[in-house]
Order: C-alpha cells, then structure tokens, then sequence
C-alpha cells in the first residue's frame, strides 16, 4: 500500500483532485449526466407524440377503440385535449431541460408523473403505447432525480 504523502500519483491533492471544493459546485458530468440529457429528449418526443396522440383522439372519436370494460371511462374527445395539453407541457418543459433550466428538472419530474397517472389511465384505449410511456416517464422521473450537482466536501462522494 502506497503513502498518501509520496509521489504524484499518492498526493493528497491527487487522491481528491477530481472533487469539487468545499463550496463550489460540481459541474455536470457523468453517466447521470447523460441521463438528464435523454430524459430531456425523450420529454420532447413524448410530448409531441402527446400531442399527436391528443389531436387524433379530438378529431375522430373513432380512432381509439377501448379494450374491454374500465373503471376510468372518459370521452375519447376528453382524453384527446388531456394528451393535448400534458403533451405541449411535457414538450416545453422538455425543451428547458435540455437548455439547461434548473427549474425545469423539478417540473419535469412533477409532469412524468402526472404522465404516469394519465398512461395508466389511458390504458385500455392504447396498451401497449400506454405501457412505453409509462416506462418513458418512470425513467425520466430517475434521471431527473439521481442528478446531483450540489457542494461536495473533498473525500465524500
């Protein structure tokens, strides 16, 4: 086992040179990182085939047929501007996720799941879409939680 005192690679300096120090931020960086940037993304798309999703089921009440009977019947035109609305907010908040919005992270997860609550829902109009996107904002409710950018002391982790 090496002295922390010794050499370059044994430094005290080395050993917490990647920290941040008491104080400061951390910076992005990281698996989690790259996390809070797809949920960013996937927020997008979410929202904009939300959005598609809305307009279809508000244009043509035929287009979505339910599976079976339900506790939670509503109009498919009902459900239509639901999925319109939570589509165009989860597309915006998507959007500032991605530029960076510390405000957004929180909206965003307060959103998915509120999507989560509406796919689950929305399950016997569309099942297997309804499952995707309930997997889709379990996710980005992780990612956008796991992130931690806040103060670390040197030596913890």
């Amino acid at each position: 086992m090496s002295d922390m005192s010794e050499g370059p690679q044994g430094s005290a300096h080395h050993a917490y040179a990647h920290h941040a120090a008491p104080g400061e931020s951390r910076g992005r960086g990281g698996w989690a990182t790259g996390g809070v940037m797809f949920a960013g993304v996937l927020m997008m798309v979410e929202g904009v085939l939300g959005m598609l999703q809305g307009i279809a089921g508000i244009a043509e009440d035929d287009v979505y047929g339910r599976v079976g009977q339900y506790v939670f019947a509503f109009d498919v035109s009902a459900w239509g501007w639901i999925h319109l609305v939570l589509g165009l907010l989860v597309a915006v908040i998507g959007a500032g996720i991605l530029s960076g919005a510390e405000w957004a992270k929180a909206i965003g997860v307060a959103l998915a799941a509120l999507a989560v609550i509406a796919n689950f829902i929305w399950l016997p109009y569309q099942p297997v879409w309804a499952i995707v996107s309930i997997a889709v904002a379990v996710f980005v409710i992780w990612a956008l939680c796991t992130e931690d950018t806040g103060p670390v002391a040197p030596g913890k982790r």
